[in-house]
């Protein structure tokens, strides 16, 4: 009888699902946190759990934080390597050893959230399609046209949850658009992003505790 009782109980009692930390280490002090900020309080309440780390820095830089990041030095096994995730944020600019820092973090499976030339290329689609090769100055001008509160100069930045009532629309323009670039033989090159990657990541993981 006490068997079928625990036997009753295990049925009943639900799988636990083990959190998902994301860590972002992100090239910006400003505007590329306030977003994944913003992006986290969505997801309050899921299994899903955001870290940020802003100005960590140019791309090599970020690389290497998060290679120590991705293998900390450990006592025992826990589910770090299973369950979370290190990404690397940061733009293509006129930075020197870009290439090297994204085959840093591809060789430690590290997850890159690259724009070229900037993160401001990622922000402006989620109000339009975007295309045109400018330069970065010439992109923060186009956010700034349509988010009056940015000022990329004086380090303000556009309302980032107003922005996310947009994001499904700018993951699929984002896709689009590096889709294009590919076509053109110019894959990741300008105008391009891969923050979608990331974002889309982030949702799939949170929409595995409702699958279980």
């Amino acid at each position: 009888m006490a068997g079928r009782v625990v036997s009753s109980l295990a049925r009943r009692v639900g799988k636990r699902v083990p959190n998902r930390r994301f860590t972002l280490f992100c090239e910006g002090r400003n505007t590329e946190p306030a977003y994944f900020y913003a992006l986290a309080t969505q997801f309050q309440g899921t299994i899903v759990k955001i870290a940020i780390v802003p100005a960590a820095g140019v791309p090599m830089t970020i690389a290497k934080k998060a290679a120590d990041a991705k293998t900390p030095p450990r006592r025992k096994k826990d589910s770090y390597e299973e369950n979370d995730e290190v990404w690397a944020v940061f733009d293509r600019d006129e930075h020197l050893n870009y290439d090297q820092a994204v085959r840093l973090c591809k060789d430690k499976r590290i997850g890159v959230a690259r724009s070229d030339p900037c993160f401001e290329v990622w922000l402006l689609l989620h109000f339009q399609d975007y295309d045109r090769p400018d330069h970065r100055r010439d992109v923060q001008k186009m956010l700034q046209d349509r988010c009056p509160e940015y000022d990329a100069n004086g380090g303000k930045v556009p309302n980032c949850h107003r922005l996310l009532a947009q994001l499904a629309e700018a993951e699929q323009r984002a896709e689009r658009q590096l889709a294009a670039r590919a076509n053109e033989g110019n894959a990741f090159g300008p105008p391009s992003t891969t923050v979608f990657h990331l974002t889309r990541a982030i949702a799939e993981a949170a929409a595995q505790s409702r699958r279980i």
